[in-house]
């Protein structure tokens, strides 16, 4: 087995090994070490990159192939989901309190099998929000936070990151809206990471790394002018 590549954690300008380079087992497995800079997230992520780490070990840097993905326009919608986004009396609003999502998508993950959003990975991804790249869409009722979502946006690129619910399908009505904003700005993809039955039910589906990576390059650096929406309207 080859070693793996350890990153320097004072020089966060420092370039990640090709993604070819991953390992086939643990699949993306791309470098170890480093630090959660902004910087160094942020170059990560213009590479297809992500962190995913345990409790107790290095910083883990990933790049798995294939990829799975969700094109906008593929988004299928059950019946019982469409009948939740039509009954359930919910508020739809984004950024507005991105620490509670991200720190509810922890909770959610640790009461199953333990959680890698970390303390140190919620701070990481709090400055990613301050500084205008990482967003949270949050479904409210009665003024209490429901469910929700959060990730990173680059160019016409929205790269997922964790979901949770309170309520039955809250976190799916959380990713409905998310697409349709993303596809009002036309952006081109949502990077779902791995396979789960649950994205692929919503329509995600698997495509080759250099797919994935040739979508990230040609989309990754559009400009997002507008600022995001603190609301969203009703669904009609």
């Amino acid at each position: 087995m080859t070693s793996i590549h350890w990153l320097d954690p004072d020089n966060p300008e420092e370039p990640f090994p090709d993604c070819s380079q991953a390992f086939e087992e643990p699949n993306g497995l791309l470098a170890a070490g480093g630090d959660l800079s902004l910087t160094r997230l942020r170059n990560a992520y213009q590479q297809g990159i992500f962190p995913w780490y345990s409790e107790n070990q290095p910083i883990l840097w990933w790049t798995p192939n294939p990829r799975l993905v969700l094109f906008p326009q593929e988004l299928k919608i059950s019946r019982s989901l469409r009948k939740s986004i039509r009954t359930l009396a919910v508020e739809i609003r984004f950024d507005t309190v991105f620490r509670d999502v991200i720190r509810a998508c922890s909770e959610s993950r640790a009461t199953q099998s333990g959680t890698w959003i970390l303390p140190q990975m919620q701070a990481a991804y709090v400055r990613l929000h301050q500084a205008g790249l990482a967003h949270s869409v949050e479904v409210w009722q009665q003024d209490h936070l429901i469910g929700g979502l959060y990730g990173v946006a680059m160019g016409r690129v929205f790269f997922g990151e964790s979901m949770f619910h309170r309520v039955t399908d809250a976190s799916k009505i959380a990713f409905y809206y998310l697409v349709q904003f993303l596809t009002s700005r036309q952006f081109a993809l949502i990077d779902c990471q791995v396979r789960t039955n649950h994205l692929v039910s919503l329509g995600a589906r698997e495509i080759p790394r250099t797919e994935f990576l040739q979508l990230v390059m040609a989309h990754r650096d559009f400009p997002d002018a507008t600022p995001w929406p603190h609301y969203l309207p009703p669904t009609p």
